[in-house]
């Protein structure tokens, strides 16, 4: 319960922190972009398949201190995640945004390779995150393009 109370807690943050979206609707947005109405669904996935993953790891070796400092990363992955959105939108500035989801890749990157070892099934339910990270990345990086005067 701890687990999930904290990632929703983080994302409830990160929503209140975020600024009018206004800026960022008015940005175009590359053709091949058909899918943008499934992203909440997309984020909504990851989180949960990520706290599912922390609860196993957690599970594995309760209040070991492997288990201790594998939840401080999932934390510093969420955030990294969380904080995309209220940055980028308070600068403005797609370029912050793809710097910031490029550190959420590695931070996930880094993440599932120290889970794996831990549990086989939190590393495959964190396969979602290391996915879409990038994609969602490159999304942002090629709007950069699209909208140049919004780097």
């Amino acid at each position: 319960m701890l687990i999930g109370a904290v990632a929703f807690a983080i994302a409830f943050a990160g929503s209140i922190l975020t600024p009018n979206s206004r800026w960022f609707r008015r940005l175009r947005r590359p053709r091949w972009l058909t899918f943008e109405w499934a992203i909440p669904l997309i984020w909504t996935t990851i989180f949960i398949c990520g706290a599912i993953s922390a609860y196993l790891v957690w599970e594995s070796a309760p209040g070991s201190g492997k288990s201790w400092f594998l939840m401080g990363f999932y934390l510093c992955v969420e955030i990294a995640i969380m904080a995309y959105t209220p940055i980028m939108f308070r600068l403005r500035s797609l370029l912050v945004g793809t710097i910031i989801g490029a550190i959420g890749s590695i931070l996930g990157i880094i993440l599932i390779g120290n889970v794996f070892p831990v549990s086989l099934t939190a590393g495959l339910l964190l396969l979602p995150y290391i996915i879409w990270s990038p994609i969602g990345t490159y999304v942002t990086w090629d709007m950069i393009r699209l909208n140049p005067d919004e780097r």
